[in-house]
Protein backbone atom coordinates (compact mmCIF):
# COMPACT_ATOMS: atom_id res chain seq x y z
CA UNK A 1 0.00 0.00 0.00
CA UNK A 2 1.60 3.11 -1.27
CA UNK A 3 1.34 6.33 1.42
CA UNK A 4 -0.79 7.99 -1.22
CA UNK A 5 -2.84 5.48 -0.41
CA UNK A 6 -3.45 5.98 3.20
CA UNK A 7 -6.66 7.56 4.33
CA UNK A 8 -6.37 8.19 7.81
CA UNK A 9 -4.11 8.41 10.25
CA UNK A 10 -4.47 5.00 11.78
CA UNK A 11 -3.38 3.87 8.59
CA UNK A 12 -0.57 6.80 8.17
CA UNK A 13 0.73 5.37 12.08
CA UNK A 14 1.03 2.06 10.57
CA UNK A 15 4.15 3.83 8.64
CA UNK A 16 5.93 4.27 11.16
CA UNK A 17 9.18 2.03 12.11
CA UNK A 18 8.09 0.99 15.24
CA UNK A 19 4.88 0.52 14.31
CA UNK A 20 5.28 -1.01 10.41
CA UNK A 21 5.78 -5.01 11.82
CA UNK A 22 2.16 -4.85 12.80
CA UNK A 23 0.80 -3.67 9.73
CA UNK A 24 0.15 -6.45 7.59
CA UNK A 25 -2.07 -7.99 11.14
CA UNK A 26 -3.90 -4.28 11.34
CA UNK A 27 -4.51 -4.17 7.24
CA UNK A 28 -6.14 -7.98 7.78
CA UNK A 29 -8.21 -6.48 10.47
CA UNK A 30 -8.80 -2.86 10.51
CA UNK A 31 -11.81 -3.14 10.56
CA UNK A 32 -12.16 -5.45 14.26
CA UNK A 33 -8.94 -3.02 15.50
CA UNK A 34 -10.94 0.30 14.95
CA UNK A 35 -14.26 -1.39 16.27
CA UNK A 36 -12.35 -1.94 19.34
CA UNK A 37 -10.76 1.16 19.39
CA UNK A 38 -13.67 3.60 18.98
CA UNK A 39 -15.89 1.21 20.85
CA UNK A 40 -12.94 1.48 24.35
CA UNK A 41 -13.17 5.36 23.85
CA UNK A 42 -17.15 5.16 23.75
CA UNK A 43 -16.72 2.77 26.41
CA UNK A 44 -14.70 4.74 28.93
CA UNK A 45 -16.87 8.05 27.99
CA UNK A 46 -20.03 5.84 28.99
CA UNK A 47 -18.68 4.80 32.56
CA UNK A 48 -16.93 7.84 33.00
CA UNK A 49 -19.87 9.91 32.43
CA UNK A 50 -22.14 7.88 34.26
CA UNK A 51 -20.17 7.41 37.27
CA UNK A 52 -19.97 11.45 37.61
CA UNK A 53 -24.09 11.02 36.81
CA UNK A 54 -24.88 8.46 39.16
CA UNK A 55 -22.10 9.21 41.84
CA UNK A 56 -21.16 12.74 41.32
CA UNK A 57 -24.85 13.89 40.64
CA UNK A 58 -26.85 11.22 42.56
CA UNK A 59 -28.57 10.84 39.47
CA UNK A 60 -31.52 8.23 38.69
CA UNK A 61 -29.39 5.01 37.85
CA UNK A 62 -31.70 4.78 34.65
CA UNK A 63 -31.87 8.36 33.55
CA UNK A 64 -27.99 8.67 33.87
CA UNK A 65 -27.89 5.89 31.23
CA UNK A 66 -30.22 7.19 28.59
CA UNK A 67 -27.86 10.37 28.64
CA UNK A 68 -24.65 8.89 28.80
CA UNK A 69 -26.85 6.60 25.69
CA UNK A 70 -27.24 9.85 23.72
CA UNK A 71 -23.72 11.57 24.20
CA UNK A 72 -22.02 7.77 23.20
CA UNK A 73 -24.17 7.36 20.12
CA UNK A 74 -23.12 10.82 18.95
CA UNK A 75 -19.97 9.59 19.16
CA UNK A 76 -20.03 5.99 17.58
CA UNK A 77 -22.12 7.56 14.83
CA UNK A 78 -19.92 9.41 13.48
CA UNK A 79 -16.99 7.31 14.35
CA UNK A 80 -17.87 4.20 13.17
CA UNK A 81 -19.14 6.24 9.98
CA UNK A 82 -15.49 8.25 9.23
CA UNK A 83 -13.30 5.22 10.28
CA UNK A 84 -14.72 1.68 11.32
CA UNK A 85 -16.70 1.04 8.54
CA UNK A 86 -16.24 3.59 5.97
CA UNK A 87 -20.16 4.19 6.01
CA UNK A 88 -19.71 7.09 3.11
CA UNK A 89 -22.83 7.67 1.61
CA UNK A 90 -23.49 9.50 -1.68
CA UNK A 91 -26.83 11.76 -1.03
CA UNK A 92 -28.86 13.70 1.98
CA UNK A 93 -31.65 10.49 1.77
CA UNK A 94 -28.72 7.72 1.74
CA UNK A 95 -27.60 9.78 4.94
CA UNK A 96 -30.22 10.04 6.84
CA UNK A 97 -31.42 6.38 5.93
CA UNK A 98 -28.21 5.24 7.83
CA UNK A 99 -28.18 7.61 10.20
CA UNK A 100 -31.72 6.14 10.97
CA UNK A 101 -30.77 2.47 11.45
CA UNK A 102 -27.70 3.24 12.71
CA UNK A 103 -29.56 4.78 15.98
CA UNK A 104 -32.42 2.29 15.54
CA UNK A 105 -29.64 -0.63 15.81
CA UNK A 106 -28.46 1.58 19.43
CA UNK A 107 -31.92 2.26 20.39
CA UNK A 108 -32.47 -1.43 20.74
CA UNK A 109 -29.24 -2.19 22.62
CA UNK A 110 -30.64 0.89 24.74
CA UNK A 111 -33.24 -1.38 25.50
CA UNK A 112 -31.26 -4.84 26.21
CA UNK A 113 -28.94 -2.57 28.53
CA UNK A 114 -31.87 -0.25 30.20
CA UNK A 115 -33.87 -3.96 31.28
CA UNK A 116 -30.36 -5.45 32.52
CA UNK A 117 -29.68 -2.01 34.46
CA UNK A 118 -33.30 -2.54 35.94
CA UNK A 119 -33.46 -6.01 37.00
CA UNK A 120 -29.99 -6.08 38.17
CA UNK A 121 -29.41 -2.45 40.04
CA UNK A 122 -33.67 -1.40 40.61
CA UNK A 123 -35.09 -5.24 41.36
CA UNK A 124 -32.05 -7.31 42.36
CA UNK A 125 -30.24 -4.55 44.45
CA UNK A 126 -26.75 -5.38 42.68
CA UNK A 127 -24.09 -2.83 42.53
CA UNK A 128 -24.64 0.11 39.77
CA UNK A 129 -20.86 0.36 38.53
CA UNK A 130 -20.43 -3.68 38.81
CA UNK A 131 -23.98 -4.15 36.44
CA UNK A 132 -23.06 -1.16 34.34
CA UNK A 133 -19.74 -2.88 33.10
CA UNK A 134 -20.91 -6.14 32.20
CA UNK A 135 -24.13 -4.30 30.46
CA UNK A 136 -21.49 -2.43 28.30
CA UNK A 137 -19.96 -5.51 27.13
CA UNK A 138 -23.51 -7.27 26.25
CA UNK A 139 -23.87 -3.59 23.97
CA UNK A 140 -20.85 -3.75 22.71
CA UNK A 141 -21.24 -7.06 20.69
CA UNK A 142 -24.49 -6.38 19.63
CA UNK A 143 -23.92 -2.80 18.36
CA UNK A 144 -20.90 -4.20 16.35
CA UNK A 145 -22.81 -7.23 14.81
CA UNK A 146 -25.68 -4.00 13.94
CA UNK A 147 -23.56 -2.32 12.48
CA UNK A 148 -21.65 -5.00 10.46
CA UNK A 149 -24.55 -6.77 9.12
CA UNK A 150 -27.09 -3.76 8.87
CA UNK A 151 -26.08 -0.27 8.84
CA UNK A 152 -22.96 -0.61 7.43
CA UNK A 153 -23.51 -3.33 5.07
CA UNK A 154 -21.40 -3.54 1.86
Amino acid sequence: MDVEEKKDIFDKLMHLPVLNIFEPFYKKHKEVLMYLFFGGLTFFLNIALYAWLDKGLGMNALIANVICWVVCVLFQYFTNRTWVFDGQVDSAAGFLKQMASFFGGRLFTLIVEEAILAVFITLLGFNSMAVKLVAQVVVIVLNYVISKLIVFKK
